[in-house]
């Protein structure tokens, strides 16, 4: 059920997930981490059962001390409800209410949104237009003005050429066929398009790959860590009903 209510606990549980591992700390309300960062390697081919599964083990050291959850998701979220998930199981994600099932398994309030919009909250100066890149399984993109949330672009599944999409041509596949010297080539290729069509202020990187990077960054361009990104969970409580980001919380 998707409701305005907030939540009377002040900590937050935020998960991210990702086509390789999920990930979760549990926070403040101004994102300082309270406990330790655990993650567990996410299963191949990945059902909505294996994650809220993965959840619910991942998350049994930490104390309840929270009544609110973030997730990032890889994949297009809309109200709570995961619309793609190009990186997890085929055929099994569409209109997957997977806010509701997390609610409903934790007991908690859930705000679920796109992975890489979950980092950017994490890591953005809020300076301007600020863009995210996250180089993993696949090529996350989120957009940021003055430290708000744009409206979310899947910008991975434009085509790149008359082959491949940005998920095709940078992500974690790419890297393991073609190596690491013509993966940098082609992530040098990605940022030049983006500088010439975006004109971003700042472009943030991070990602499992992004440790691959072997070339002189832009003044602008900035490496951050899957760490720095989660914190973004603190952040995604705080924003207002004009981003169509709904608490959905547990049935009874």
């Amino acid at each position: 059920m998707a409701t305005k209510k907030k939540a009377t606990n002040s900590n937050i549980l935020s998960i991210d997930i990702g086509g390789t591992s999920i990930k979760t700390v549990l926070l403040d309300e101004n994102g300082n981490m309270l406990t330790e960062y655990l993650k567990s390697k996410t299963p191949a081919e990945a059902t909505p059962k294996d994650i809220l599964t993965g959840i619910v083990d991942l998350i049994k050291p930490f104390p309840l001390t929270y009544d609110r959850v973030s997730i990032g998701f890889p994949g297009y979220v809309k109200n709570g409800i995961v619309k793609t998930a190009p990186n997890l199981a085929k055929n099994k994600w569409e209109d997957v209410d997977l806010a509701q099932r997390v609610a409903n398994a934790l007991n908690k309030s859930v705000r679920l949104v796109n992975d890489a919009d979950q980092q950017g909250l994490g890591v953005v100066e809020g300076k301007g237009f600020e863009i995210v890149f996250t180089v993993g399984t696949g090529f996350g993109t989120a957009l940021l003005f003055d430290g708000e949330l744009l409206p979310h672009l899947e910008l991975a599944h434009f085509p790149i050429n008359k082959e491949e999409d940005y998920d095709d041509y940078i992500g974690n596949k790419a890297f393991e066929k073609i190596g690491t010297e013509r993966w940098n080539k082609r992530l040098r290729k990605v940022i030049e398009i983006y500088k010439t069509v975006f004109n971003y202020d700042t472009l943030y990187i991070g990602g499992g790959n992004s440790k691959q990077i072997d070339f002189k960054l832009d003044d602008n361009i900035k490496l951050v860590t899957n760490r720095d990104g989660i914190k973004g969970g603190a952040k995604l409580w705080k924003l207002a009903d004009k981003y169509n980001i709904f608490t959905v919380e547990p049935k009874s």
